[in-house]
């Protein structure tokens, strides 16, 4: 029951993405020289100085002026309009095709020591006649896939700061670096739903909730795009599974598919993203990148989405009816498009109005990103650079959340003489999944040589494996304090390639991650956990990890807890900042942690369909009337925080940057946030809002606002967040429209709980939109 229908020679590219492997075979540009040749570093200048990312160079300039082949920074909108008719005007059928396609991956798949992406690819290829420059891609999300780059923690671990400010400051590190690695197409903002933790790619996205995606994707949408590169948000639509990612037929409703799985997809698209990357898995009986419903109907038709769409890598486009289905280009490589694209266009099978189309799209977004001023320059000593790697530790700090303290953290430096580190992890460079996301930076901190760095000078820091059970009692009853590192890492979960046998079939018979087997540390370390805490009550349990964890066989033995995840390249120095109290922990969880698995929806990593409905996360906890282990937005810091006085102004102007269909009335929601602990800290201050009444057709709130206050001790200060209506608003499918109802209750506190939550009900006018 693991067979899947695919090409041998696609699966087996796809396979050795990260071994080094390619299968062969040129495009049918390659073939006839269409497009600007593949440089070994994609960031190397022609003869003439044309740039393979920039705009051509002196002499091709002067070349392409007579027949008005030349496009200028600076550009209008309607320069570069008149020059992309020109060009479509210009190009042959051929050349037209040769566009739609991506080239040289599998050519220069043993280049680079066999690293994915190590090369710069064409994904919306250029044409060296007219002197049109490649998009060149490179991945994400955790920084560039390429070189020595900087390595951020994991955007799971970046959802948990709840900070968009920082996420677009990642962004744009993100955009600098690969405009100096020479690239100007990233595929790394990924926004799928956590729908159930098991999910081997949970760690490349932000967490269980619409909003919170939307607002952290878009964030990271604009950073990377203020450096003219293309930012691509992914996997449109519904990828919440990795082993059954390429046959799982996703079944939902309308509802379902507008209100939980399409949200944030939207909120990316109107941050002005410039390419989509369809997803691998059906959704409704179609294969993301021939779903017409989605890829037309939705996303260019009613969200005017004017770039273009590229497949999943390798099998995420089947066949030239893709391209009618409103996929516009295939990714990596040619392998169902180029002749039989063509052929289809020669025989009408294939319209050529939307062959155009797709190549207006490609061409579209090149220029955006080619005519826009530079805000800066990009040098080769941008990447890795003092800045980006203090933002990595910025981020990692933020991101890490305390979720059980029983006295123990922060340590009393005065008093720590001897410490123990616990676990083959804390001396494992473990940064996340091995796959596509994969980054290499130059340096990294793992959690044990953060610590040694970070202790105090009369500290011993003392590490052992914990494989010797016995021993390690003994050394964890002598010291002062533990802490253990426990977790995951790539081989547990992550992305999953199939290996591919022979024959006329690939059958996945091993992986690189995959999604989990199960939700606990297992029994091992667990056994371990347990043994320390024995031995010493002063056992803090650091968990590495890309999405929730069952911690109930533990929990009340340990210490304190706390979620490092997956933490970039400085997160043992962050790891060392929390514990020794130089760093106020502020990380907010975003997906809630259950008791058990089975108060999860339904997961099996090996089924060919499964239904989706509205309710997952906190909403089905609720509904369920099941308490969590945790809840989202749960965090704990060395002080406490109160809200109070809640306020909700009604019509009132939105001043906040919206999207055009956000704009209009809004709701100005108040709150006192208050430090009263001794020292200063960080909250989260959260905004729900749910229908008033609560029913049964409904969830009974959902996040609609957030940002971080910072309180020195004692302070109190009055919050307000804007809310606009639409955000409110549930999706009516006999009508087709957006509505919100007059009564709603809003609640506002530091996390999804109720009883870390005050409500205010309030009367609103009844409103609608369309779609």
């Amino acid at each position: 029951g693991k067979k899947y229908a695919a090409g041998v020679q696609g699966a087996r590219a796809l396979a050795g993405m990260f071994r080094g492997q390619g299968a062969g075979g040129a495009g049918i540009g390659e073939r006839r020289g269409m497009g600007p040749a593949l440089p070994s570093r994609s960031c190397e200048r022609t003869e003439d100085g044309e740039s393979r990312v920039g705009l051509p160079g002196p002499d091709r300039k002067r070349e392409l002026a007579s027949t008005g082949m030349v496009i200028q920074k600076g550009a209008t909108a309607a320069e570069q309009a008149a020059q992309i008719d020109a060009w479509i005007e210009e190009l042959s059928l051929d050349e037209k095709v040769y566009m739609l396609s991506g080239h040289g991956f599998l050519a220069h798949r043993g280049d680079g020591e066999g690293r994915y992406c190590e090369i710069l690819y064409p994904i919306g290829a250029g044409n060296a006649r007219l002197g049109i420059p490649h998009l060149l891609f490179n991945d994400g999300p955790r920084g560039i896939a390429k070189g020595r780059s900087t390595c951020f923690p994991v955007p799971m671990a970046r959802g948990a700061s709840f900070d968009v400010e920082l996420e677009g400051r990642i962004g744009e590190a993100i955009g600098r670096e690969l405009r100096a690695h020479g690239g100007n197409l990233f595929g790394g903002v990924c926004i799928n739903l956590l729908r159930h933790p098991a999910w081997g790619r949970a760690q490349e996205t932000y967490g269980e909730d619409p909003f919170l995606l939307g607002e952290m994707g878009a964030a990271l949408t604009r950073g990377v795009q203020r450096h003219n590169v293309v930012a691509t948000p992914k996997h449109f639509a519904a990828n919440s599974m990795e082993n059954a990612r390429f046959h799982i037929d996703v079944r939902m409703d309308e509802r379902t598919l507008r209100e939980v799985y399409l949200p944030h997809f939207k909120r990316c698209i109107d941050a002005g993203a410039g390419a989509v990357m369809s997803a691998y898995n059906r959704l409704n009986g179609a294969y993301c990148g021939h779903n017409h419903d989605l890829l037309t109907r939705i996303l260019k038709d009613e969200w005017a989405f004017d770039g273009f769409v590229y497949s999943d890598f390798i099998l995420g486009c089947r066949g030239v009816d893709a391209l009618a289905a409103g996929l516009d280009v295939e990714a990596p490589d040619t392998f169902r498009f180029g002749e039989p694209l063509a052929e289809g266009v020669r025989t009408g099978a294939v319209s050529s109005e939307r062959l155009d189309d797709a190549v207006r799209r490609v061409l579209r977004s090149l220029l955006r990103v080619l005519t826009a001023p530079d805000p800066e320059s990009y040098p080769p000593e941008v990447i890795a650079c003092t800045a980006h790697v203090a933002l990595a530790r910025e981020a990692a700090e933020k991101s890490v959340v305390l979720l059980q303290n029983r006295g123990v953290l922060p340590f009393e430096s005065g008093s720590l003489r001897r410490l123990l580190v616990v676990g083959h992890l804390a001396d494992l460079e473990n940064l996340g999944d091995h796959g596509s996301s994969r980054v290499y930076p130059p340096h990294a901190a793992p959690p044990l040589a953060g610590l040694r760095a970070g202790a105090p000078e009369h500290c011993e820091v003392v590490f052992d494996t914990g494989e010797d059970l016995e021993k390690t009692r003994q050394l964890a009853a002598a010291a002062d304090a533990v802490i253990v590192l426990a977790g995951y890492t790539h081989e547990d979960e992550g992305e999953y390639i199939p290996e591919v046998s022979t024959g006329e079939s690939a059958v996945p018979i091993a992986s690189i991650g995959g999604d989990r087997l199960d939700l606990t540390l297992g029994k091992g370390q667990e056994a371990l956990i347990l043994a320390v805490s024995e031995a010493n009550p002063k056992t803090v349990v650091a968990v590495m990890a890309g999405s929730a964890v069952v911690v109930e066989a533990w929990r009340e033995r340990a210490g304190a807890i706390l979620l490092l995840w997956y933490p970039g390249m400085e997160g043992g120095h962050a790891l060392a900042d929390i514990v020794f109290g130089r760093v106020n922990p502020s990380g907010r969880l975003p997906f809630s942690m259950p008791r058990r698995a089975e108060d999860l929806p339904f997961f099996d990593r090996d089924a060919f369909s499964i239904t989706y409905d509205l309710w997952h996360g906190y909403t089905k906890l609720e509904r369920d009337g099941t308490a969590p282990a945790f809840p989202f937005g749960f965090g704990l810091a060395y002080t406490e925080f109160g809200y109070a006085n809640p306020k909700v102004e009604v019509g009132a102007e939105v001043e906040i940057e919206v999207e055009a269909d956000r704009a209009g009335q809004a709701l100005r929601v108040w709150a006192d946030v208050s430090n009263q602990g001794m020292r200063e800290g960080t909250t989260v201050l959260q905004i729900y809002a749910g229908p008033n009444p609560a029913c049964t057709e409904h969830p009974a709130k959902r996040l609609c606002g957030f940002t971080r206050v910072r309180l020195k001790p004692g302070e109190a200060r009055r919050v307000a967040i804007e809310v606009p209506l639409r955000d409110l608003a549930f999706y009516d499918a006999t009508a087709g429209r957006w509505r919100v109802e007059a009564g709603q209750s809003i609640f506002v506190g530091g996390s999804s709980a109720n009883e870390d939550l005050v409500v205010v009900e309030v009367d609103i006018e009844p409103r609608e939109w369309p779609v």
